[in-house]
């Protein structure tokens, strides 16, 4: 597929047209967005993939964000040079939709998503080289945040994702030019709610989130899609 055509995604014979590409621009439909993202969602999840009609304000929000749509965001106050906190109940789809949602915009860098408790589980490993690995120029998606258990090397405990926070915010603001509209950004997903977050990682690392994230969220009472 050509970078000059990144509306166009082809998926094995169909080809997906995700609006019309005029003036250097492109102006994206969410009706065919969504035709695309429950398409593709099959191919990644499975024929019982389906994109649920009480979750399109929540994918409407995160698309507007994903295809850098700078009237549609500031109308719903989401900053686009931030990273993506997205919160909700334990399978609501919220790992799914964020694997998928990379797909739609394949001339953007991509991000790699990656369980919390992974990062947790390498610490215990290998210490703090865990922290500085992510305190890199990369973009990630930390999945299901504040699941992992506390880190644990060589007898000391750390609050591994709070130390993996403060430095992916120390980066995203070395990185962050409002000029160019760029900077390492980071994600997030997450089954806590705010205060929940900041019990679990203390109010330095929540004070720094709220300027590293737009949080979006499910509702709370969002049915479990894997029952």
């Amino acid at each position: 597929m050509s970078n000059l055509q990144p509306h166009i995604i082809q998926e094995g014979s169909v080809q997906y047209r995700l609006g019309v590409f005029k003036d250097n621009n492109i102006s994206y439909d969410f009706k065919k967005i969504l035709i695309y993202l429950d398409a593709k969602g099959k191919l990644l999840f499975g024929k019982n993939f389906k994109i649920y009609k009480e979750d399109e304000v929540v994918l409407y929000k995160l698309c507007i964000y994903f295809i850098r749509d700078f009237e549609a965001c500031a109308k719903l106050n989401i900053d686009p040079n931030k990273g993506i906190l997205l919160s909700g109940p334990v399978g609501c789809g919220k790992t799914s939709l964020m694997k998928l949602l990379r797909h739609m915009v394949p001339h953007h860098k991509p991000y790699e998503v990656i369980p919390a408790r992974n990062i947790t589980f390498a610490f215990n490993n290998i210490g703090y080289k865990t922290v500085q690995e992510y305190g890199n120029s990369n973009f990630y998606c930390f999945d299901d945040l504040g699941v992992e258990t506390t880190g644990r090397h060589f007898g000391k405990d750390c609050n591994v994702m709070g130390e993996v926070l403060l430095s992916r915010y120390d980066l995203f603001v070395r990185t962050c030019h409002p000029k160019r509209n760029r900077g390492v950004r980071t994600h997030v997903t997450t089954n806590l709610n705010a205060q929940e977050l900041e019990e679990r990682y203390g109010n330095r690392v929540r004070s720094r989130m709220r300027q590293m994230f737009n949080l979006i969220s499910f509702d709370a009472k969002s049915v479990d899609k894997r029952s």
